[in-house]
């Protein structure tokens, strides 16, 4: 899984018709103190998340597939599977 800030909507004015109800989204890895590094991916939204939200994307065919569609086998890599609310860390010792 990977900790990603939204950047912002991807429009397509073609996509294949299991993606019709589904929007795109440009996210950002972030470390878990809330670094950018710089790695973009495009992620399906399964979970309505809008720009500047901290969110939780599962890169693995299968689980993102059917979280962002419902449906099983479409090609999907990438689904935000998640709005991150808050990260707690442990303090260093």
């Amino acid at each position: 899984m990977i900790l990603a800030k939204v950047l912002g909507n991807v429009v397509a004015t073609q996509k294949n018709h299991r993606y019709d109800n589904a929007r795109v989204m440009l996210c950002e890895s972030i470390s878990p103190e809330g670094e950018a590094t710089g790695y973009t991916v495009l992620a399906l939204d399964a979970v309505d998340a809008g720009v500047g939200d901290t969110v939780l994307i599962v890169q693995e065919g299968w689980s993102a597939s059917t979280t962002a569609t419902g449906k099983a086998g479409a090609a999907i890599d990438s689904a935000i599977i998640g709005v991150v609310d808050r990260i707690d860390l442990l303090e260093d010792e």
